[in-house]
């Protein structure tokens, strides 16, 4: 029984008649200001616009005793929750009095000491050894926290705190506790926001092979290394995949009714349900992986932003409406009030989707989407001795018979029909360079919404997409001309989105191949002048026009501090092996300057440098 619960108000998770006990096999308090203050750092945080999920809170219920839980994870969290609810209240934040609910088995100082939260709040306790004083530091650590904190609005706080919801999960009667405790240990982690969204989806379908299906299905899919076909099991991967195990998955769940049901050769990650078991059996829980070794291959993005990305091209692919759209932010801790909101909200055809077929439809779904984004989406390659990787976009295949198959990897396949490879080719080492250019210009996952639009893209073509190189592009182009062209203002300084230079550097290379062939995207993030904004005292002059694009370039920030006020003809002179292994613009910056004075730069170079960028700009962005 999952109940969705809030630290205020209705539905509290301390409300007065429930009462929770930290069990013997729990260890003491152990939280201290570091885990306190960001705690409370996430709450005062957060999008007031919206709740906010905080975690779980794993429970089972004691016999005979109503409304009383027995804590098996998420103690810590639980515990500090309830002490700062006691500080609230004291200082007269709350309008109702905070119950004393919660216990801990066998620690009677610990319960001595939660029984005395007032007196520890006033400072009138006295030092006779029965005071737990880990709990004694939680109390001052949220008190100093609030206090010493500048700004810190305590009713802001309280009303945010009205808004953050926890899951408590109640586990089966006659669970072995000491057992499932051992497990979550050794899994070493809370139940996130997806694990609480799996059992959801799980909880609509109507029997446990559908469920079994579904779980088999998301925890490949949740396991972001290497490619999917590889985190099932193989009768399973045979049986979606195909005998080559390259094939895209069908789209019903009506053609999966080989797979439903119990799958004896799966090694896929346990579920709460599975866990919960006391028959389940501790195993490596980090999926398949080729020739037994981790896969070399990772992911841009973790899982749970991967379902934000999946849930947004699902209500753009099956057309559900929404009163409004999704916000314009991808954001993991709004994963289930995302799908929530779909959920009970989204229409297909005017008709509202029932649960039980979103959570079908949803997990085939996932299931092509991970196939899309395995075989077209950039991945970090790592081989051998390299620590760093490289850009990849390659598709997975296999040869062998039975059970000697083995997976290989090759560069995924832009062409048309009958198209020889010499002639393809490029196109993949185009699309893969373009995605790298995406990808380093937008660093944050919550504003990577090139992903979502390209897996849209890649929904609703049906053949094997030469022209998609040309679809990255045209979202490159788009942001430029968008977010710089259009404004016709090329004075913007170190605030030049990245995405410009970027696909600036993109098209450059493109032009130049055979001179640029060894160039790479690099996490190239410092927006640097070329003529310095501030020279030093004395050495040159200083130039009002400092910040037009043409004088500016993209940089690490390593080399930003290296370059430092320096002149153009210093900087190269003092670290031309960085220039001439840096971004494309800045290398014919520094051509330019081999040829020319810093005064010749700032008189006719720079100006001329830049028209013939921008005009390289404007024809790619048809502006």
């Amino acid at each position: 029984m999952i109940e969705e619960l809030r630290i205020l108000d209705e539905k509290s998770i301390f409300d007065t008649d429930a009462h929770y006990v930290i069990p013997r096999y729990q260890r003491a308090y152990a939280w201290e200001d570091k885990e306190i203050g960001q705690l409370i750092d996430d709450i005062n945080d957060f999008d007031s616009s919206n709740n906010y999920y905080i975690g779980s809170l794993i429970v089972s219920k004691v016999k005979y005793k109503s409304e009383s839980y027995e804590v098996i994870d998420g103690q810590q969290r639980l515990t500090t929750l309830y002490l700062l609810l006691h500080y609230l209240a004291y200082k007269g934040a709350l309008t109702n009095d905070v119950g004393y609910n919660l216990s801990f088995d066998c620690r009677p100082n610990s319960n001595f000491t939660l029984s005395n939260i007032q007196k520890i709040l006033e400072g009138t306790i006295d030092d006779d050894g029965r005071f737990e004083q880990s709990i004694i530091n939680g109390i001052k650590a949220i008190s100093q926290k609030i206090e010493n904190e500048k700004d810190f609005n305590i009713d802001n706080f309280v009303s945010r705190l009205k808004q953050v919801i926890l899951y408590r999960i109640e586990v089966p009667e006659h669970t072995d506790l000491n057992r499932y405790f051992e497990i979550m240990n050794t899994r070493g982690e809370q139940l996130e926001q997806h694990d609480i969204l799996k059992a959801n989806l799980m909880g609509y379908l109507n029997n446990s092979s559908e469920r079994d299906f579904f779980s088999r299905i998301w925890n490949a899919c949740s396991d972001m290394t290497g490619y999917a076909q590889m985190h099932f099991s193989p009768t399973d991967r045979q049986k979606i995949f195909g005998n080559e195990w390259n094939n895209m998955p069908a789209n019903k769940w009506e053609k999966y009714s080989k797979c439903i049901g119990k799958n004896d050769d799966s090694n896929n990650i346990p579920d709460i349900r599975e866990i919960i078991d006391s028959n389940f059996k501790v195993s490596n829980i980090d999926g398949l992986f080729d020739e037994n070794v981790h896969v070399r291959f990772e992911s841009i993005i973790n899982f749970p932003y991967f379902l934000l990305h999946t849930l947004r091209v699902f209500v753009e692919i099956y057309n559900v409406s929404l009163e409004r759209p999704l916000g314009d932010l991808l954001d993991d801790k709004k994963l289930i009030a995302d799908f929530d909101y779909v959920i009970k909200n989204g229409k297909i055809d005017g008709a509202s989707i029932k649960n039980d077929d979103f959570s079908k439809m949803f997990i085939i779904h996932l299931l092509n989407a991970r196939y899309l984004f395995d075989n077209y989406i950039i991945k970090r390659e790592f081989t051998g001795e390299d620590n760093e990787g490289q850009w990849s976009l390659k598709e997975l295949f296999t040869s062998g018979q039975g059970s000697n198959k083995k997976a290989y990897y090759s560069n995924t396949k832009l062409k048309y029909d009958n198209e020889w490879e010499k002639t393809y080719a490029p196109r993949n080492k185009e699309c893969m360079m373009i995605q790298s250019a995406l990808r380093v210009s937008y660093t944050s996952p919550k504003v990577m919404h090139w992903i979502t639009e390209l897996l849209i893209w890649l929904f609703d073509t049906n053949n094997e997409n030469p022209e998609f190189p040309a679809k990255v592009e045209s979202i490159a182009a788009q942001a430029t001309k968008r977010n710089f062209l259009d404004g016709k203002n090329y004075k913007l300084g170190v605030t030049t989105p990245h995405i410009v230079f970027n696909f600036l550097d993109y098209l450059l290379w493109k032009k130049h191949k055979t001179k640029y062939d060894k160039f790479v995207f690099e996490f190239r993030n410092s927006v640097e002048h070329w003529y310095p904004q501030n020279p030093s005292k004395d050495s040159f002059h200083r130039w009002d026009d400092k910040d037009t694009f043409g004088n500016l370039c993209i940089i690490s920030r390593n080399v930003n501090s290296k370059f430092s006020n320096l002149s153009p003809e210093s900087k190269l002179k003092s670290y031309g092996k960085f220039i001439k292994n840096g971004s494309l613009k800045l290398r014919i910056m520094g051509e330019i300057i081999e040829k020319c004075s810093n005064n010749d730069w700032i008189e006719t170079q720079c100006q001329k440098h830049e028209n013939e960028m921008i005009d390289l700009l404007k024809v790619a962005c048809k502006s």
